[in-house]
């Protein structure tokens, strides 16, 4: 019998498009970011950008989900990635015009991301219906690393573009980006058979079977919560971590630090993107969270940038390790007619860490600090520490949970 081709290849097209992506959507962040600030001088005016941006992908991710699954998933990445580029068109439009508005900037940033919303639920799923089982792993560490590469590669080049021209040539060239990942979408989709769909539930219907798939097995639904506590806790490092080192340093000495810790996660993609993990995924993801709570408790202890950057950079090596044992324990126990949908209610929930961790850790870092009267830095060092503890924490009370541990005994019997 034949062996069956590997679709590998298809899936690294498609990885390498959103790899250009997300490098572009960096420059426009980055961009967008100094823009406003040099506008307006209002960090608040800065926060309102990037939660327009964030709220329509965390509130639009569950019905995304369900759209994943019963309609075209790579026309759907068509039509995500390349639609959301109108936003920054609308952007650049009335820049050239003589300057944007704030509110202009906040409409074309809704919906761009209104439509790039459409994006995540089916990249995940078209994952699973490219690859096999032992390359999910592989997978995810590419992933991973094309994830992080607007905040290794974006800001560098950002800021050297910046010095010889101004936001518009950001802009410009985030747009011709989102061309790259239209191509190799619609190359994987004339590639592959798309799936039947010849019965399809209410759309209530296919939102209430993404709920059921996660909450209808134990072990999946605790990893979700602790998905949604780790971006919780990760939210708390990147909103503190710049109070911590800028009470203490300049704003140069920042952006090297912020540069050396974020390469701790492009080598544990890169790790991943080649060798992977072939067993032991509950042991990796405690261990993997239990050294990231670690991590964190030593980024707060000294007020000293070299021991800062050796803890940050440990604590972001850690991540991509427990993402990827993540990702495959939930994926390989959730059937492939239900990705979409799943993936999608696993996006909202997981999420919604952010929001908690924008909302509750800078006014607790200033509580800290007003109610012990030390600096803001140390505050926030507090907070980080407190966070790393309670994550070590959950790590050790996560390998003991048997629903778990059954998650890969089980794919181990398949």
């Amino acid at each position: 019998m034949e062996a069956q081709k590997s679709n590998f290849p298809k899936f690294l097209l498609l990885w390498a498009g959103e790899l250009i992506s997300a490098v572009g959507s960096g420059l426009t962040s980055f961009g967008l970011g100094v823009y406003v600030f040099q506008q307006t001088g209002s960090a608040g005016s800065m926060a309102l950008v990037t939660l327009l941006a964030f709220l329509p992908t965390l509130l639009l991710s569950v019905p995304a989900g369900v759209l994943a699954d019963r309609y075209d998933r790579r026309l759907l990445m068509m039509l995500g990635d390349g639609c959301s580029a109108l936003g920054i068109l609308y952007i650049l439009l009335c820049m050239m015009r003589g300057g944007a508005e704030l509110w202009q900037i906040c409409v074309g940033v809704f919906v761009s991301s209104t439509f790039s919303s459409l994006l995540e639920p089916s990249y995940r799923a078209t994952v699973t219906d490219l690859l096999e089982k032992e390359e999910y792993s592989k997978a995810s560490g590419m992933v991973s690393l094309a994830g992080s590469a607007r905040y290794l590669i974006s800001p560098i080049l950002a800021g050297a573009l910046l010095a010889v021209s101004d936001i518009k040539l950001l802009l410009i060239i985030d747009i011709c980006t989102f061309f790259p990942t239209v191509f190799a979408a619609a190359f994987v989709r004339k590639e592959i058979a798309v799936r039947p769909a010849d019965s399809r539930p209410p759309f209530g219907e296919s939102l209430r079977q993404g709920w059921d798939t996660i909450t209808g097995n134990r072990g999946i639904f605790i990893l979700v919560v602790v998905s949604s506590v780790m971006t919780c806790f990760i939210g708390c490092f990147q909103m503190l971590a710049e109070p911590l080192i800028l009470d203490f340093a300049d704003s140069t000495t920042l952006g090297i630090g912020e540069t050396v810790c974020a390469c701790g996660m492009l080598v544990s993609s890169l790790f991943l993107g080649v060798r992977g993990i072939k067993r032991g995924y509950v042991k990796m993801v405690s261990a993997s969270l239990l050294l990231a709570g670690l991590t964190m408790v030593g980024f707060g202890i000294w007020e000293n940038i070299y021991t800062i950057c050796l803890f940050g950079f440990m604590f972001f090596a850690t991540l991509p390790f427990a993402n990827s044992c993540l990702d495959y324990l939930i994926r390989t126990n959730i059937p492939d007619e239900l990705q979409g949908r799943a993936w999608g209610v696993i996006g909202f929930l997981s999420q919604i860490g952010y929001v908690v961790a924008y909302a509750v850790s800078g006014a607790a870092a200033d509580v800290i600090a007003a109610g012990f009267q030390i600096g803001v830095g140390r505050g926030a060092a507090a907070v980080i520490m407190l966070a790393g503890t309670m994550l070590a924490v959950t790590a050790l009370l996560l390998y003991n949970i048997k629903s778990v541990r059954a998650l890969e005994d089980d794919r181990n019997e398949k």
